[in-house]
C-alpha cells in the first residue's frame, strides 16, 4: 500500500470519494509502510492511536463530506507541538512529558478530518536552522544525504518532501518553517503571527513563535492553514484578522529584492537566485533593488542580543541541567542569562525603529523576494562551524517575525549540483492569501516536481479556498477599470478578479443626471447578459465603500452567467423612468464607446 506516498490533498480526496470506507485499512497500511528506524520521526502512532482518531470520522463524513475538507489525510507534527496522549520531547528526552490535550491547531486540523500519524525530529528546543542538534539523530537532506535538511523543523520537512504525509506542521521563529522548505523543494507557509494559536506549543521565543505548514503545493499549504488558523481567546498572543489586506497582488506585481545579495561565496546558490529572478520577470513582475541594511540589522538582533533571553525563559529549569541538553543549544540559550532588563528594553526600542524602516520600504511594493537561504552546508561542515554556518542560513529569515511580516517559501530553480534552492516572498502581516495567490502562479509556471517524490505538479487548475475575509463585488459602470470612480476600490485594497457577464435577465440604463454618468442595472423577466468586472474588497473596507454609493444606486445580489451569486450594483426602479435604456449595448463601456466617450 506504499502507493499512497506522495499523495497531495487532492489525491487523498479522490481516493476517499471513491471509497470512504477504506480509511481504516488505507491509513493502517500507510503507517505500516513507514520505516520505524527513520530518524526524521521521534514517535509514530500505534495502531490503536490511529484507529482512535479515525473511528468518529467516517459517520461524520458520510453525513456531510464538505464539513471534513481534510478527511483521512495523514499529517505529521513537529515534536514541540502537543498531541493528546502522546509524548512531547522538544528533542530533549529529559524534558519529555505526555500531553493532556491537543494543541489548538492540532485540534482544529483533527476537526477538519486530518489524522496525526507521527511526531517529528527537530533541533532541540527549536533552536537552530540546521536539523543536526538533536539526540535523536541528524536529519539529512532528502536530495543528498551528505547535506543538512535545514531546521529546526527538520523532520517535518523531510517526511513531507518524501511524501510520507499529506502535510506537516513545523514552527517558525527565525526561519524554521522556511529554510527546511528551501533545502527540500517544498512549500513552507509562515503565517502572520497570531493567525495560528500557539497554545500547546513548547515556546522558543514566545513573542515571535508561530506554527508553520509544509506541503507539496501552495494550494495544499493554504488549505491546511485555513483549517488550522483562527482566533483563540486562551492564547494571549492570538489575534483576530483585521480583514483589511488585499486578496492578491496585481497581475504584474512590483517586488523588492536585495540590492547586494550575500551568498557567502556560494556561486551555485547565487546562480540559482539569478535564475529565479529571470523567471520572476518572465511572470510579469518588476523587480526593484532595495537597501537591505535595516533587514540585516534586525536579523542580527534575534540571536546576537537580549532577544536570546526569551529562549532562556522558554527552557525553564532545564537551563540548570546543561549535561542533559545539546551542547550547542545550551551554549546559545545560556547566553540569555548575561543580559539585563535595561538591555532588553533597549533591544525592543531598536526592534521597533528597524521594523518601521522595513515596513516603510515594503509599503512601496507588493512584496519582497529573497533567497530562502544564501547557502547550504554538509553535515560534516556543520560540525566544524555549528553556530556561524547556522547564522548564514538565517540571513533572509531572522527578521521576519521581529518585523511582524508574513512569508511563503517556494521551490526555486535548482543548483547546478542538484540541490534545491528556494525563494521566499515576504509581505506585511495578514497578506498570507495574497502571497499564496502568487505562489499558485509561480508553481504552475515553474512546474517543479513535488518535493523529493519525483511526481509532477498536478495538472488540474489550482485554487485557494473561498475567502471569508473579502467580499466579491460586481461593478458595471463608473467603478470599472479606468473609470472615474475606480479609485474607490483601489484605494481600499480591492483587486480585480476577472471580467465576466451577468445572467441574461438584466436590463441596463444610463443615468444622465449628475456630474458623472452612471449606469443603472435592473433585474427583469427579459433582458440580456451585461458585462461586469468582479473585484475582491477586504471585508473591513466594504462598509466604507457602500457608504459612498449615492441614491438611487445600491448594493444587492447579482446572478452571473455561470450561476454564481455575488454582491453588485443595483438601481431603484423608480429612478429609471427618465433614464435611457442601453441594454442592447451589452455593457457600460460598450455604450460609452458608441457615444464617442471612453
Amino acid at each position: 500500500m506504499a502507493y499512497t506516498f506522495g499523495f497531495t490533498l487532492q489525491d487523498w480526496q479522490r481516493c476517499y470519494q471513491q471509497d470512504p470506507h477504506s480509511i481504516s485499512s488505507l491509513l493502517a497500511a500507510h503507517l505500516d509502510a513507514i520505516d520505524q528506524q527513520d530518524n526524521a520521526w521521534i514517535y509514530l502512532a500505534t495502531p490503536e492511536q490511529l484507529q482512535a482518531q479515525i473511528e468518529h470520522l467516517l459517520p461524520n463524513y458520510l453525513r456531510n463530506p464538505a464539513a471534513l475538507p481534510l478527511f483521512g489525510v495523514p499529517f505529521a507534527v513537529k515534536d514541540n507541538i502537543d498531541v493528546a496522549g502522546w509524548p512531547t520531547t522538544a528533542a530533549c528526552p529529559a524534558f519529555a512529558y505526555t500531553a493532556e490535550e491537543d494543541a489548538f491547531v492540532v485540534a482544529q486540523l483533527k476537526a477538519a478530518g486530518a489524522v496525526v500519524i507521527g511526531k517529528t525530529n527537530l533541533d532541540q528546543y527549536a533552536t537552530g536552522l540546521v536539523g543536526t542538534r538533536s539526540p535523536f539523530g541528524e536529519v539529512s537532506n532528502t536530495f543528498n544525504p551528505a547535506y543538512v535538511s535545514g531546521g529546526s523543523s527538520s523532520g517535518s520537512a523531510s517526511v513531507l518532501a518524501r511524501g510520507l504525509v499529506g502535510f506537516s506542521l513545523g514552527t517558525d521563529t527565525a526561519g524554521s518553517g522556511r529554510v527546511p522548505a528551501g533545502f527540500n523543494n517544498i512549500v513552507g507557509l509562515k503565517p502572520t503571527k497570531g493567525w495560528f494559536s500557539a497554545r500547546g506549543v513548547v515556546p522558543a521565543c514566545r513573542l515571535n513563535d508561530t506554527i508553520s505548514v509544509f506541503a507539496l503545493t501552495v494550494e495544499d499549504a493554504f488549505t491546511v492553514a485555513t483549517a488550522a488558523g483562527g482566533y483563540d481567546a486562551d492564547d494571549a498572543y492570538s489575534r483576530n484578522n483585521p480583514q483589511t489586506a488585499p486578496a492578491s497582488f496585481k497581475t504584474k506585481p512590483d517586488f523588492g529584492i536585495p540590492a547586494t545579495p550575500e551568498f557567502f561565496g556560494d556561486k551555485q546558490a547565487e546562480a540559482a537566485w539569478y535564475s529565479a529572478l529571470e523567471q520572476l520577470k518572465a511572470s510579469g513582475a518588476t523587480l526593484h533593488p532595495v537597501d537591505f541594511t535595516p533587514f540585516h540589522q534586525l536579523a542580527e538582533q534575534l540571536y546576537y542580543g537580549p532577544w536570546v533571553a526569551e529562549r532562556t525563559v522558554a527552557v525553564g529549569e532545564m537551563i540548570n541541567r546543561p549535561e542533559e541538553m545539546d551542547p550547542v543549544v545550551y551554549g546559545i540559550v545560556s547566553n540569555g542569562l548575561k543580559y539585563t532588563a535595561v538591555e532588553a528594553y533597549q533591544a525592543e526600542y531598536l526592534r521597533a525603529e528597524l521594523t518601521r524602516q522595513i515596513q516603510q520600504t515594503m509599503a512601496q511594493f507588493d512584496a519582497v523576494v529573497v533567497p530562502t537561504s544564501p547557502t547550504i552546508h554538509t553535515l560534516e561542515e556543520m560540525k566544524q562551524e555549528p553556530v556561524y554556518y547556522n547564522s548564514q542560513f538565517g540571513t533572509y529569515t531572522n527578521f521576519t517575525n521581529l518585523a511582524d511580516l508574513s512569508a511563503l517559501a517556494l521551490p526555486g530553480p535548482f543548483r547546478a549540483d542538484g540541490l534545491p534552492a528556494g525563494i521566499t516572498l515576504i509581505a506585511p502581516a495578514w497578506q498570507d492569501r495574497a502571497l499564496a495567490c502568487f505562489g499558485l502562479r509561480w508553481q504552475q509556471q515553474m512546474a517543479f516536481p513535488l518535493g523529493a517524490t519525483g511526481k509532477p505538479q498536478p495538472t488540474q487548475p489550482a485554487a485557494l479556498p473561498d475567502s471569508s475575509d473579502h467580499v466579491r463585488v460586481a461593478v458595471v459602470g463608473a467603478h470599472l477599470t479606468g473609470m472615474p470612480l475606480n479609485f474607490q476600490l483601489t484605494s481600499r485594497n480591492a483587486v480585480l478578479v476577472e471580467e465576466t457577464c451577468t445572467a441574461s435577465h438584466y436590463r441596463l440604463f444610463a443615468l444622465l443626471d449628475g456630474p458623472i454618468k452612471k449606469p443603472g442595472l435592473l433585474r427583469s423577466d427579459s433582458g440580456a447578459a451585461i458585462t461586469v468586472e468582479l473585484w475582491d474588497i477586504p471585508l473591513a473596507r466594504f462598509g466604507e465603500f457602500v457608504a459612498e454609493i449615492p441614491a438611487p444606486l445600491g448594493i444587492g445580489s447579482l446572478t452571473l452567467a455561470d450561476g454564481r451569486i455575488v454582491k453588485g450594483f443595483i438601481c431603484e426602479p423608480a429612478a429609471l423612468s427618465q433614464a435611457l435604456e442601453i441594454t442592447e449595448s451589452g455593457g457600460w463601456r460598450n455604450w460609452l464607446v458608441s457615444q464617442g466617450s471612453k
